[in-house]
């Protein structure tokens, strides 16, 4: 039996909390990485709206896993005073969240610049930003993203030696998307993972499918993950939903209108959540 402990991206679902909580009790989920609730990022939330998601969160046997912020996702050329003041509020309210767990990035390059080029500010930047969180409680959990600087395994390897204070999300859909072999950077990184997203990913066209059905490796990644003692995981949909698709339907049948689209985000919300568990059936 798997010890794993399944939250989700539930804005996917719905952009209101009533709605998100609504889908992960329906798929048994323990919770969320809070991103999007009520139409505002939770990075803009003010303390008592904090406070209600908690209690309503709270009332409904649901926790924060960890808060899905947009930080570190600027460019080196942006005000940087700004968004360290943004990352002071975000910590706030992520204690009030009841998490420990902050996601961020690890910035844009300015035009023009390479990896080599912005690598010193990136990481004066990332001290700064652990500074902020010393004596918190809260942590900052790296995810690999298209077009930062830790997008591939071995700058986020560089990343997470060169500031320790660093965790590490690993999303496998993500590496696709920048041409890394997800088999590679989990040999690299897998002693390093914090918890992970799960999504999944086609080379060819960068396509999220769901778990499984891509070239992410995400079955034998989540078997090793929990192998080593992990126990979080994310779901984070990112699947195509067609509006449209019920309408070219026949009663009781399906329309051949891409293989993983959905006529709903309850629909594709479900599928990626269902994909998880037939992986974590053969774990």
């Amino acid at each position: 039996m798997n010890t794993a402990m399944v939250y989700a991206f539930a804005d996917e679902a719905s952009p209101l909390l009533a709605g998100q909580i609504a889908a992960m009790r329906r798929n048994g989920l323990q919770g969320l990485e809070i991103r999007g609730v009520d139409g505002q990022n939770v990075s803009d939330i003010t303390a008592q709206k904090a406070a209600e998601v908690r209690k309503a969160l709270d009332d409904a046997g649901l926790r924060v896993w960890s808060v899905g912020s947009p930080i570190g996702k600027i460019g080196l050329g942006d005000d940087f005073a700004a968004h360290l003041d943004k990352l002071r509020r975000t910590v706030d309210t992520a204690r009030i969240l009841g998490t420990g767990r902050i996601r961020m990035f690890s910035f844009y390059p300015k035009e023009g610049q390479t990896p080599e080029d912005m690598r010193g500010q990136v990481l004066d930047r990332l001290g700064a930003m652990a500074d902020a969180c010393e004596g918190s409680g809260v942590f900052l959990c790296h995810e690999n993203e298209k077009g930062i600087y830790g997008d591939n395994a071995a700058r986020c390897l560089d990343l997470l030696t060169a500031e320790p204070r660093l965790r590490a999300v690993f999303d496998p859909a993500n590496f696709v998307q920048c041409g890394q072999d997800t088999s590679e950077a989990w040999a690299m990184l897998g002693s390093r993972i914090d918890y992970l997203h799960i999504k999944d990913a086609f080379f060819a066209d960068g396509r999220v499918v769901p778990a499984g059905k891509g070239e992410g490796h995400v079955p034998e990644i989540v078997k090793d993950y929990l192998a080593r003692g992990g126990t979080a995981m994310t779901v984070e949909p990112h699947l195509t939903v067609f509006a449209g698709l019920q309408s070219l339907e026949r009663e009781g049948g399906r329309s051949t209108v891409g293989t993983y689209t959905y006529a709903s985000a309850d629909e594709a919300f479900d599928a990626a959540c269902a994909a998880l568990k037939d992986i974590l059936g053969e774990v």
